[in-house]
C-alpha cells in the first residue's frame, strides 16, 4: 500500500502510480492494468475510487476497457504520456 497525501484525491494518487507504471514500461501496450478489485487489494481503496481511476485513465486515452475481459494499456499510451510531460515542462 502507498501512503496517501491528505491534500489530493486518492483516485488521482492511484492513477499517478498506474500512469508511472505505463511510462516506465511495467505495463506494456496491450497488457492488462489492475482491475478495480486488484486496486482495492493493492492500494486499500474503495470500489468507487478504483472506478474513478479507470474512468480517469480512459478519458486520458491511456487505457481502454473490453467488457468481460478487463482494462488494457492503449497502444499509444507512452506517446500520450511523453506529450503530456512536454506540455507541462517535465521533460
Amino acid at each position: 500500500m502507498i501512503e496517501f497525501a491528505p491534500d489530493r484525491p486518492r483516485w488521482r494518487q492511484v492513477a499517478d502510480v498506474i500512469r508511472q507504471r505505463i511510462a516506465d514500461g511495467t505495463y506494456q501496450p496491450g497488457t492488462r492494468v489492475p482491475s478495480v478489485v486488484e486496486m482495492l487489494e493493492e492500494f486499500g481503496i474503495a470500489t468507487t475510487t478504483g472506478q474513478k481511476v479507470h474512468r480517469g485513465l480512459r478519458s486520458e486515452g491511456l487505457i481502454y476497457t473490453e467488457p468481460g475481459l478487463g482494462s488494457f494499456v492503449a497502444k499509444n499510451a507512452a506517446e500520450i504520456l511523453k506529450q503530456a510531460a512536454r506540455l507541462s515542462g517535465d521533460s
